[in-house]
């Protein structure tokens, strides 16, 4: 995960609560990784430590166990980056110019300086950041394909240019994404200001429910409603699925005004974050506790790592004499 802001709600439902999952049955190894982050946000760091320990809060709020899974960042395993520089020889140009997802972040984030050889070369990171661990299952959301698709590529590339077989090919696991928008209709993101965060206040979650867009032809609590146009619709879905039929039927039957509809809503989002905010409190007045998650987490990660590229060098014969 990216530390390029608070995590919020999207980010919990869509990717956070399958880690918490994940964890039971999975070998896992969660990175945060700051360096990706620095390909699109390398004019700016003063927040970067910040948002990591932030998100490194998050997981362990929401119920990261680093006693059932690996839980780092990226930059504190420097094997990462031998890899990828190993990974980037044998990674013909075409692969990574071709990845929609390059393309179509130039275009979102036209304006900005982001044509840089890091930018570009950032699915051979990922491809790295999977590789080290031999990872075989890899979750992801089905716009993250194509980057697991060059992992195999360079898998495949790599095992006949050096007649060895040390990886396997990893598989995507697709992931059942809670698609939130923010409380304004868009895509909740940072860019918009539309976020609620994992981190937010209970009175802060409430007044931002308040914001939420509404049917904007309902003009009177009597008139009826299309649910299917209102933020907290998709709420109402992703955090109690089993209701939210009976939330639309009010809706269309003007049995329940909006003001109320999102009172409810926001009770029920407290009440569900309530644990987690707490714990997250506690973890506040306790960083150092959190950095040393981290630390001890890169630590296994690196005698994982670390024994991958011994067997990659000495596929590629770089030898220590």
């Amino acid at each position: 995960m990216r530390p390029t802001g608070r995590l919020h709600l999207g980010n919990y439902l869509g990717s956070v609560v399958n880690m918490v999952a994940l964890q039971e049955d999975y070998d896992c190894y969660f990175c945060i990784v700051d360096w990706h982050a620095l390909t699109t946000g390398y004019e700016d760091t003063t927040e970067l430590q910040n948002n990591i320990l932030s998100i490194a809060i998050d997981w362990l709020s929401s119920g990261i166990d680093p006693n059932k899974c690996v839980m780092f960042t990226q930059s504190n395993v420097k094997e990462h980056a031998e890899l990828h520089l190993l990974l980037s020889m044998i990674t013909p140009l075409g692969w990574v110019e071709r990845v929609p997802t390059y393309k179509e972040q130039l275009r979102q984030l036209e304006g900005r300086n982001i044509a840089t050889y890091g930018f570009l070369g950032y699915p051979v990171l990922m491809a790295a950041d999977i590789m080290a661990y031999k990872a075989d299952t890899i979750p992801v959301g089905e716009d993250q394909i194509p980057h697991i698709e060059i992992a195999r590529e360079m898998v495949r590339r790599f095992h006949f240019l050096y007649q060895c077989s040390i990886f396997p090919e990893p598989e995507a696991k697709l992931t059942k994404f809670a698609l939130l928008p923010g409380i304004d209709g868009r895509k909740m993101s940072k860019s918009y200001g539309n976020e609620i965060h994992i981190s937010d206040t209970p009175e802060e979650i409430r007044v931002k429910v308040a914001q939420m867009i509404t049917d904007p032809e309902r003009i009177r609590k009597t008139d009826p409603g299309h649910p299917e146009v209102c933020v907290p619709y998709q709420f109402y879905k992703a955090f109690t699925p089993q209701e939210y039929n009976n939330v639309a039927r009010e809706c269309r039957g003007a049995q329940v005004g909006c003001v109320a509809c999102k009172k409810r809503l926001a009770d029920i989002i407290v009440q569900r974050m309530a644990p987690i905010y707490d714990r997250r409190q506690e973890l506040l007045r306790r960083p150092d506790d959190v950095i040393d998650v981290l630390h001890e987490g890169a630590r296994k990660a690196r005698l994982t790592a670390g024994d991958t590229l011994a067997e990659v060098r000495q596929a590629m014969n770089l030898r220590d004499f």
